[in-house]
């Protein structure tokens, strides 16, 4: 059986960004995914060692985010590496990391990277 485990909505200071001043100042970023893991074992032992641990997926994304990039497409794709590396048994998933105020000079909610795999 596989499930998907999501998180949703994760907010983050980060400093990402093409301006110097984004990587100096930071900006408020957005993070959700979904992950397919399987979840037989979990559903029978109703034991957190034999899921996918959500608090440990958070601490892979706030390791990831810590680290200043240029592209929201870089770290997005930097967060998924980490995440399959950290936890093998995710067979697919979809991860969307917003910018929450982007400087580009208009009155938005967000611009957003969405990569799945």
């Amino acid at each position: 059986m596989r499930g998907t485990i999501e998180i949703d909505s994760l907010r983050l200071h980060a400093c990402h960004g093409v301006a110097e001043q984004e990587r100096i100042v930071g900006n408020i970023f957005d993070i959700s995914v979904s992950l397919a893991y399987p979840v037989d074992k979990a559903v029978e032992t109703d034991n957190i060692e034999d899921t996918l641990n959500y608090a440990a997926v958070i601490q892979v994304i706030k390791k990831e985010m810590k680290i200043p990039s240029l592209l929201l497409e870089h770290v997005a794709g930097r967060i998924v590496k980490a995440l399959i590396n950290e936890f093998p048994l995710i067979s697919g998933g979809r991860i969307k990391l917003t910018k929450v105020t982007p400087p580009c000079g208009a009155e938005l909610k967000g611009v957003s990277v969405i990569l799945e795999w």
